[in-house]
């Protein structure tokens, strides 16, 4: 069953008499259960069409159905009303709050949701936690934390509201080797257990750890392929 299809979108940006064109009639579906990478160098399009299917932007024209619905035209209230609900972010800056403990940037999201009550958001962010293998950190403030654990803490929150989808945007852009290997099995293991991923990045080694790749040069699709020899992150027994 197809989470997301697009026919023909396009995005353009209007300032003064000069029209820039960032998205040229891009047309794919993603299937539910799906780990896609769309791929393609700085200045290519794939941010934008991130935020565009992340209800975070809206197109300029074409179609975009979510869960078989139609997404363009929607009201911003609505488009929020989605976002909080139906999406998870992953970025590659974390954008955590300092001021607040990992379990309280686990559980922000749960405020703005109708679904859970004050007990049950602790109950609901330990249980992400220990997923991630971080349910050790849980009183620590995200200064006190490395980067590879905070972007589990990122992962984190967004797994927190069930979301139908996450995308992850260069998720291991400021990581070490080592951890951005973890953040890529951590990923792996979400889409074995039934999570929909998009992974958007510009490097092939990152990519290569989907199912399938979606490659975009100056706002079209110049490739789209199954990863034959896809990187599989070997499972640790803890991640730590």
């Amino acid at each position: 069953m197809n989470l997301i299809s697009v026919k023909n979108l396009k995005k353009e940006f209007i300032t003064g008499d000069i029209i820039t064109k960032v998205l040229r009639g891009i047309s794919f579906d993603i299937e539910k259960g799906e780990f896609a990478a769309i791929m393609g160098p700085s200045g290519s399009g794939k941010s934008t069409l991130m935020h565009i299917l992340g209800f975070l932007d809206k197109a300029t024209s074409g179609e975009y159905k979510f869960e078989n619905r139609g997404v363009i035209g929607l009201e911003d209230d609505e488009l929020a009303r989605w976002r909080n609900e139906k999406v998870g972010f992953v970025f590659q800056s974390f954008n955590l709050l300092p001021r607040l403990t990992v379990l309280e940037n686990v559980k922000l999201p749960l405020t703005y949701s109708s679904q859970y009550k004050d007990a049950s958001m602790d109950d609901q962010a330990k249980k992400i936690l220990k997923k991630v293998g971080l349910e050790h950190r849980m009183s620590y403030y995200t200064n006190q934390i490395s980067g590879g654990e905070k972007q589990r803490v990122a992962i984190a929150r967004a797994l927190v509201n069930n979301p139908s989808i996450i995308f992850a945007d260069e998720p291991t852009g400021n990581l070490d080797s080592k951890s951005g290997i973890q953040i890529m099995e951590i990923l792996q293991k979400l889409n074995r257990d039934g999570n929909t991923i998009i992974l958007v990045t510009h490097e092939t080694y990152t990519s290569e750890h989907a199912e399938r790749i979606i490659k975009i040069v100056d706002g079209k699709i110049v490739d789209d392929y199954q990863v034959k020899n896809r990187r599989i992150a070997q499972d640790g027994e803890t991640l730590k």
